[in-house]
């Protein structure tokens, strides 16, 4: 990192370094539950599910990759096997074993949770000392909160019954011709 970008870093750099690797962990592990989830998914509402989970994957291997390129410029190592992110992490790592919908979406629900009180320590940690990481945290943190509420919907949407009768029109009712005068 250069020498004045070093300067800015009004916090402990080292354990800055700490705590970001331990999201970028998470971030890891979170993309792959993700990703399984959405291949695995069954159940009621399977493919809107499944679509929201691979969206979500993709958006947290993007906050990996924010979070990577931020730790090298502070100088950090990342964390470099999956031992490593599973040992060191906030949120660990819940496998999809249970592949119907509703119990991806508590189990992401959850991790989301997770989330969303990692980054609010990371930015109470880096607000008004560094505003570099601070902006990246925020925009993570944003990620996390809308997550959550997109999950906790669709949790909501599968509580509504799904009526067991199909619903049938009203038969339309003829025009009668009109009379003409003759």
């Amino acid at each position: 990192m250069g020498t004045k970008g070093r300067e800015i870093v009004g916090v402990n750099v080292d354990k800055l370094l700490k705590m970001m690797n331990k999201a970028y962990a998470d971030e890891w592990l979170a993309h792959y539950q993700y990703w399984v989830g959405a291949k695995v998914a069954t159940g009621r509402m399977r493919g809107i599910v499944a679509e929201e989970l691979a969206e979500h994957a993709e958006e947290e291997l993007k906050h990996a990759e924010m979070l990577a390129e931020r730790i090298l410029q502070l100088g950090g190592t990342l964390l470099i096997t999956p031992e490593a992110l599973l040992k060191e992490n906030n949120c660990g790592y819940d496998a999809p074993t249970d592949p119907s919908t509703k119990a991806l979406l508590d189990q992401n629900i959850k991790g989301e949770q997770c989330a969303i009180d990692t980054y609010k320590k990371l930015f109470d940690f880096v607000q008004g000392k560094d505003p570099i990481t601070e902006k990246i945290i925020l925009e993570i943190l944003e990620d996390e909160v809308e997550h959550e509420d997109d999950l906790q919907m669709m949790l909501e949407d599968m509580k509504e019954p799904v009526s067991a009768k199909p619903v049938i029109a009203a038969k339309p009712v003829k025009a009668k011709p009109a009379k003409t005068k003759k």
